[in-house]
């Protein structure tokens, strides 16, 4: 029997908890000094499917001027209102755990959130999460996105690794079933 595929959530964050600033700026991750890819391309040859919200699509949409970055990789798209697939992306507008279930039961490699903020809270709530791997920048912003959204949920993880580039410290847990 094959190991199922695991739905892991890749993400870097401030030292106090955001993914971002009120204005949608990832500046400050920038400025912190890291270590080649700090892990990602590593982390990317893992996955083959990439899950992603609305509004975190439209914010990657304009910031790579329209250049999809995630060709080769099957990916979903996680939205309220009806819309037209593209050849890099499908559309999703329906029933989230059952959708996310059947897509752990296919052949394959890992699953990628890549976010935001709501559809990971949706995630989480529904303990649809195998594995965070959290990437730490020694940066306070103040304010900005949280990470984790305050709500009515709780996780129990156990530490699987650490590793640092550089100035960052990635955080590895498995999620406690």
């Amino acid at each position: 029997m094959t190991d199922k595929r695991k739905l892991v959530l890749y993400i870097a964050t401030s030292l106090d908890g955001y993914i971002a600033t009120n204005e949608e700026s990832l500046d400050w991750l920038f400025q912190v000094e890291g270590e080649g890819d700090n892990g990602y391309s590593e982390f990317y040859k893992s996955v083959d499917t990439i899950l992603i919200g609305k509004k975190t699509y439209d914010w990657v949409m304009t910031h790579e001027a329209g250049e999809f970055p995630y060709k080769n990789k099957q990916c979903y798209v996680f939205t309220r209102t009806v819309m037209q697939n593209t050849k890099d992306v499908s559309f999703i507008n329906g029933d989230i755990v059952d959708f996310i279930h059947q897509l752990k039961e296919k052949e394959g490699k890992n699953i990628w959130i890549v976010g935001g903020g709501d559809l990971l809270q949706s995630f989480i709530k529904e303990k649809l999460i195998d594995e965070l791997i959290i990437t730490v920048a020694p940066t306070i912003i103040g304010k900005g996105i949280p990470l984790f959204k305050e709500g009515e949920y709780q996780l129990d993880l156990t530490l699987k690794a650490t590793r640092t580039y550089n100035q960052f410290v990635e955080l590895h847990y498995s999620v406690n079933t």
